[in-house]
């Protein structure tokens, strides 16, 4: 891939988060002041300081006028972007590349959804009129394949695997049991899960993200000015963003237990981060947890464990909170669920509480304390066999 990137020329000096639920009592725009207005005062700016906005929605506004009209913006560049699941992380990437380019001083990436008021449940858009050959299965339909496909490539027998995918949703509940943000706060066990209706092959509603309101706000300037702002920044060591050729569906050699377009950004991140083993470099990892058997096989796309191998390092408890390699230590999308625009940078922020020391005691992860200093996000949009991937990498540290 031709990608440089950007390694610790960008700083987080700044991230605001709400917390995700349902709002009813809240409109887009109270959800943008809130997440924007914390993200300001942690840096310490107004919303004057700031040179340039992107804002990332899906279904919840069609302009750069849904932000600027929210806070009152006078004259100030607002991009407003999608990009399906990924569509926070790519407002961040984008403000991060203005920062980096030398076009901008200071930029506020913020993501927002309101899908308590949409109708959706998951993205939030009208289906574009295609040639018939479009597949029509649901989300949850769709990534239910990859249960028994895994099973069968890799010899599994189907009752320990829903052991597996039980253990993968109890984990992130029990995280998101001791997260006042996260809309579900209380742990569920993994008999409740394997007992729980189904809602597509073999998933039941515990192996599915839920439907939920939120935003969240990061303010990004040039490294060498961070420390302007904060005592304790967090670094952009690798953005990776890559979109698929969306040919699975259609091939007959992909068989479902695999991303390739997250393998794909995964090694560019870890390449330009410089990062070679990220299962022992990394502290922490928030993945795109929309269906626990995508977590399953994120485990193995993003290199935390070997082929095949990823359910026995479930069962050995590598990825919880108190393990080798915490992934989603806030409860991922299972406890938030997953309002488009806002899910990304609510996965940043976990990173930003975590790695500087801020998350709350009872989950805060053992691995930062042990000198490990950079953390993952993840996002994919789409569906197996076509879909787009975001990856990050940042740190609490500037290279050497």
């Amino acid at each position: 891939m031709a990608s440089t990137g950007i390694r610790d020329r960008v700083a987080i000096v700044g991230m605001g988060c709400t917390a995700f639920g349902e709002h009813w009592d809240k409109g887009v725009s109270d959800l943008l002041v809130e997440s924007s207005q914390a993200a300001m005062k942690s840096a310490g700016v107004t919303r004057d300081d700031i040179d340039a906005y992107w804002l990332g929605t899906m279904g919840s506004g069609t302009s750069g006028l849904t932000l600027s009209r929210a806070l009152r913006l006078d004259n100030k560049p607002v991009t407003r972007l999608e990009n399906y699941c990924a569509t926070g992380s790519e407002a961040l990437r984008n403000a991060c590349y203005a920062v980096a380019s030398g076009a901008y001083d200071m930029a506020m990436a913020i993501g927002v959804e309101k899908l308590k008021d949409s109708g959706f449940s998951g993205l939030v858009a009208t289906p574009v009129p295609g040639d018939g050959t479009g597949s029509e299965l649901t989300a949850p339909a769709a990534f239910s394949l990859l249960a028994p496909a895994y099973a069968r490539r890799y010899g599994v027998d189907a009752a320990e695997l829903k052991d597996v995918l039980a253990r993968i949703a109890a984990k992130n509940h029990f995280n998101g049991a001791r997260n006042p943000r996260a809309q579900f706060r209380k742990e569920v066990s993994r008999q409740t899960v394997c007992d729980a209706p189904l809602i597509a092959g073999a998933l039941g509603v515990f192996d599915c993200s839920g439907v939920s309101d939120g935003s969240a706000a990061a303010i990004v300037v040039r490294a060498e000015d961070a420390h302007r702002y904060t005592d304790r920044p967090i670094y952009v060591k690798g953005l990776s963003f890559v979109a698929g050729p969306a040919t699975g569906t259609s091939d007959p050699s992909y068989d479902y237990t695999t991303f390739p377009e997250v393998v794909a950004s995964a090694q560019d991140a870890y390449r330009q981060a410089g990062v070679v083993d990220p299962r022992r470099e990394l502290a922490m990892a928030e993945v795109h947890d929309c269906f626990t058997p995508t977590e399953l096989v994120l485990m193995e796309d993003l290199g935390f464990a070997e082929r095949g191998f990823g359910w026995k390092e479930v069962l050995a408890g590598t990825y919880e909170l108190g393990g080798e390699l915490p992934v989603n230590p806030d409860g991922g999308l299972k406890a938030f669920g997953h309002p488009i625009g806002a899910s990304g940078l609510r996965m940043m922020f976990e990173c930003w509480l975590q790695l500087r020391g801020e998350a709350p005691p009872e989950r805060r992860i053992a691995s930062v304390g042990q000198g490990r200093t950079l953390a993952l996000t993840h996002n994919l949009g789409g569906r197996p066999g076509e879909c787009v991937s975001f990856v990050s990498v940042v740190g609490s540290e500037p290279s050497a």
